[in-house]
């Protein structure tokens, strides 16, 4: 591509209460590239209220899918969307944003599906609720018991979402919510809205998505805030000003609706003390400080905004920005030789303008200049070259850890002590991502639990991790994204915690049998199930929660012990030392605690082939009290919960996890080892397993 293709004027709809709704007229989107009309959006006779409320009642199909039926709608919605991914970059690009940025968008927003899926199959039961924690006893008979369960909060996820990434930005907010069991109404910001509105459109095409769980406002948001209710979470990403305003909206205040904000802040890069020039570190700093200004056109919430050098190295970090910047061509980023973009629009780069003015008060550019333009309109189009400032008093400054100019500009901030390097950091009062470069891991230790308090995440980059690090600017589905203070003080992504977000914790008190029957996992103490089949004779659809195996007693030897030794190489002197283990904590010889394992397996184990077909791990092993020679255990295996396995291209036997719990206790009836055994377990094919002819032989 040579040049960024204009499609027909695009008329973007919004999608609520079940139906496509468009206006001829409304706001006019220009091209960030050449200036020329590219969109008209509106939101005119939308009526909030009812988008709201249709969410909330549609939402009950959604609710009633599984956490892994959910996860597997969401996994396909990936693989859809990848197929389709060639439209979102060629729309992408009329944003100003280069094939690199727009993977960062498109296939990184797409991603975000991928890695929701694959977290809540791997982590989540296969239930509409999820038992949070261990089961508290509170009474002591055991009679009375307690746990904590989380459910989907029966509202909207309004999601209110910036600029600068209308894919990205949309997804990484859908996919926790959508997992949750909660509906999301997605109001993407206008500059870009036709990129989110083409996404949308295949998602709801898919056919994968029950209806009501998205809906799609593409123009302004009207009165949108005022019809929230308790039950609804706001998901706002922007800037810190617009998202104080939101926050303390009346109605959001009224009801104490979760509002969630990721908002723009000033990110800071440390180069370590330690760092000498000719060090790997020293380029590495440089790169990524440079890569951080010109992705995106520098638009983006994690940028670099300040870079934190020691004093000695300010001209040399200088002349090494000057030379990577060099090597940026600005242009129409449809051209292959095109590495930067242009801003979102016109009116945005005016916005950099005036910040970068405002911090020429307290700092001067080093480096600037106006690059020869790759395609593009120099004053239709919004480009802005890289712009590098020096602050020579940073600790004594304001506008540099105040004023965010949010484009390809980053300050220079020179230090002489780690102490000053922290403090310059925790001057932007709360940011989204940090990162530190050194070798030196003391000072990286330092910098660290420093700088722990204002940010959300920090990236520690050296020569060990170059290859495989993602960069200072990328939030990554499994870890926090959020930060303290300026950043906003919430948290998209973090793994499951983003889950959590979208569910009530409530805590449940009753005797262990209900609780059970609540929760379909066995809670100790409660009633079980014994058929007189042994239960690894059941296969995977066969076995119930509760079902229960007491098995035989066997009374430990002298000889068991020594032959355990033997065979272990295992000759602690609790074990073999007659005179050394009457001396310690015990007063006498005991049984190893793996013999104790060996032996409970050799009770309860089903010897014969069977639907039990591998070991698949151990969890949770506690040794409670000592067994010494001369006593005699039991063990009570009994089914906890079950897990059912989808099938892999490679596999042709459905399989299915089983937990359960082992509890050894002695003649005295007491417990002196507890543990959960995971088995794999044939089961019957269903209705989510792929045809049998489409698996390998």
């Amino acid at each position: 591509m040579t040049q960024s293709t204009l499609p027909t004027l695009l008329r973007p709809a919004s999608y609520v209460y079940g139906t496509w709704h468009s206006n001829p007229d409304g706001q006019t989107l220009v091209d960030a590239v050449y200036g020329r009309p590219v969109a008209v959006i509106s939101s005119e006779g939308i009526d909030f209220a009812q988008a709201l409320a249709y969410g909330r009642q549609q939402a009950s199909a959604l609710r009633r899918l599984t956490f892994h039926q959910r996860a597997r709608a969401l996994k396909a919605l990936g693989a859809y969307l990848m197929e389709r991914k060639e439209a979102y970059y060629e729309l992408s690009a009329l944003t100003g944003a280069t094939r690199r940025d727009s993977w960062v968008d498109i296939e990184g927003g797409i991603g975000t599906l991928f890695s929701y899926a694959s977290m809540a199959r791997r982590d989540l039961p296969d239930e509409r609720f999820w038992p949070d924690g261990k089961v508290e006893r509170l009474g002591r008979e055991g009679t009375f018991v307690g746990r904590h369960l989380l459910v989907p909060r029966e509202g909207v996820t309004v999601q209110i979402n910036a600029f600068n990434f209308p894919v990205w930005g949309m997804l990484e907010k859908f996919a926790p919510s959508f997992i949750a069991g909660m509906p999301s109404l997605v109001k993407p910001a206008p500059q870009t809205a036709y990129v989110t509105e083409r996404v949308v459109r295949d998602m709801l095409a898919s056919g994968l998505l029950p209806e009501g769980a998205l809906q799609l406002v593409t123009g302004d948001p009207g009165d949108l805030l005022d019809h929230v209710e308790e039950q609804d979470v706001v998901a706002f990403t922007g800037s810190a000003a617009t998202a104080a305003k939101l926050r303390v909206h009346p109605n959001v205040v009224a009801r104490n609706v979760p509002f969630n904000t990721e908002a723009d802040s000033l990110n800071a890069s440390v180069l370590g003390l330690s760092v000498k020039p000719e060090a790997p570190e020293f380029a590495l700093f440089v790169r990524e400080v440079a890569r951080e200004m010109t992705g995106k056109a520098g638009q983006k919430c994690t940028a670099i905004r300040r870079a934190i050098v020691p004093g000695h190295l300010v001209e040399a970090v200088t002349e090494g920005l000057r030379r990577e910047l060099a090597k940026v061509t600005l242009g129409d980023p449809a051209r292959d030789d095109v590495r930067m973009g242009a801003l979102v629009s016109v009116e945005q780069r005016e916005r950099v303008r005036e910040t970068l003015a405002r911090l020429q008060q307290e700092a001067r550019i080093v480096i600037s200049g106006e690059a020869q333009l790759l395609g593009g309109d120099r004053e239709k189009g919004a480009f802005l070259d890289p712009t590098v400032l020096l602050c020579d008093s940073p600790l004594t400054a304001k506008g540099p850890h105040e004023l965010e100019a949010f484009g390809p500009v980053a300050t220079l901030l020179p230090y002489e002590s780690l102490d000053d390097a922290v403090q310059l950091a925790k001057l932007g009062r709360g940011s989204l991502a940090g990162s530190i470069v050194t070798h030196d891991r003391a000072e990286a230790t330092k910098l660290v639990l420093g700088m722990a308090s204002t940010h959300g995440r920090l990236l520690v980059l050296n020569r060990e991790n170059a290859k495989e690090n993602t960069g200072h600017g990328s939030p990554l589905p499994q870890l926090n994204h959020g930060g303290p203070g300026r950043a906003g003080g919430g948290s998209e992504l973090g793994g499951l915690s983003a889950v959590r977000h979208h569910m009530n914790r409530l805590a449940v008190q009753a005797d262990p049998t209900t609780l059970a029957a609540i929760t379909h996992e066995y809670v100790p103490g409660a009633q079980v199930q014994e058929d007189g089949t042994h239960p690894f004779r059941k296969t995977f659809d066969e076995i119930e929660v509760g079902d229960s195996l007491l098995t035989h007693r066997r009374t430990v030897t002298e000889a068991d012990i020594v032959n355990f030794a033997n065979v272990s190489g295992d000759h602690f002197y609790a074990h073999v030392d007659e005179i050394g283990a009457r001396e310690g904590i015990f007063g006498k010889r005991v049984a190893h605690g793996y013999f104790l394992l060996s032996a409970a397996a050799g009770q309860f184990v089903w010897p014969a082939p069977g639907p039990v077909l591998a070991n698949y791990g151990l969890e949770g092993l506690r040794f409670i009290e000592p067994v010494g020679i001369g006593d005699t255990i039991r063990t009570r295996l009994t089914c906890k919960r079950k897990i059912r396995k989808d099938l892999r291209p490679d596999e042709t036997r459905p399989t299915g996890v089983v937990e359960w719990r082992a509890e050894i206790t002695n003649q005295d009836g007491a417990l002196v080892a507890t543990y959960d055994i995971l088995t794999l377990v044939e089961r019957a094919r269903d209705e989510f397993d792929p045809p049998a002819d489409t698996l390998s032989a």
